[in-house]
């Protein structure tokens, strides 16, 4: 008789859901700073696709004759003056830093009152994870209504709906306001000043390595170490990539 031969089914490759870089971080030269002051041509000279972003604060203290050292500084009737970099010394990141707490805080109690009865959902991330790691089994579309079903998510949505302007909750930080407020708070303070990304003035990039949660824990750690042991002098230049 025959020998029965056994079939091994080897299971999908899991797919890591990358994480979305909109904005980046660069440390640049004096000499770079000024070419990208007036050509903007950050391809050529950075090698990244993207628009300079202003959203440095500039120090409260700052001279008018240290103000041609700020990249793209802008005027406003009140409230601080943004810029998109500068030398560390002439930007006033404590206060980024402690302005994004105060208001992640805020908008973690409102998220509460939001979503107050619900149980806790299902990150996006891990739906879309599934949906990489087998994308005829799971399309996009079930992946989106199975997370959008979830009576957590449809307050934050309703909420939403009914609102406009500053008070929307979004929905992609849901792994991060479950977190706690505390963490809510310190997540949005450290984001303020690395954003998603951070180049270094050796050439390397850092970034999470997925969009949970965890890496962008991971990531913010290095990017915010790697800060604080930069020269005051240092400049940094905040770019809105293209994708």
């Amino acid at each position: 008789m025959a020998k029965k031969t056994a079939t091994v089914t080897t299971p999908a490759s899991v797919a890591i859901p990358p994480a979305v870089v909109r904005t980046m971080i660069v440390c640049v030269s004096g000499e770079l700073s000024q070419v990208l002051d007036s050509t903007r041509n950050l391809h050529r000279h950075l090698g990244v696709t993207g628009t300079s972003c202003a959203r440095f604060w500039a120090s409260p203290a700052l001279y008018p004759w240290q103000r041609r050292q700020l990249i793209d500084l802008r005027k406003t009737a009140a409230g601080p003056r943004y810029c998109a970099g500068g030398p560390i010394r002439l930007l006033d990141l404590a206060g980024m830093r402690h302005g994004a707490y105060v208001g992640a805080t805020v908008r973690h109690a409102h998220w509460a009152r939001v979503v107050a009865g619900t149980k806790a959902a299902t990150a996006w991330p891990a739906f879309l994870q599934r949906h990489l790691s087998d994308p005829t089994a799971y399309p996009l579309d079930v992946a989106t209504a199975e997370f959008h079903r979830q009576p957590r998510v449809q307050a934050m949505r309703m909420h939403n709906a009914a609102t406009y302007g500053p008070g929307r909750l979004d929905v992609g930080d849901l792994e991060m306001f479950q977190a706690g407020a505390s963490a809510y708070a310190n997540y949005h303070a450290l984001w303020a000043l690395c954003t998603d990304a951070f180049l270094t003035a050796g050439g390397d990039r850092l970034q999470p390595a997925s969009a949970f949660f965890a890496d962008r824990i991971t990531y913010l750690e290095q990017a915010a170490r790697h800060l604080d042991s930069l020269d005051e002098d240092q400049r940094l230049f905040a770019v809105d990539l293209q994708a």
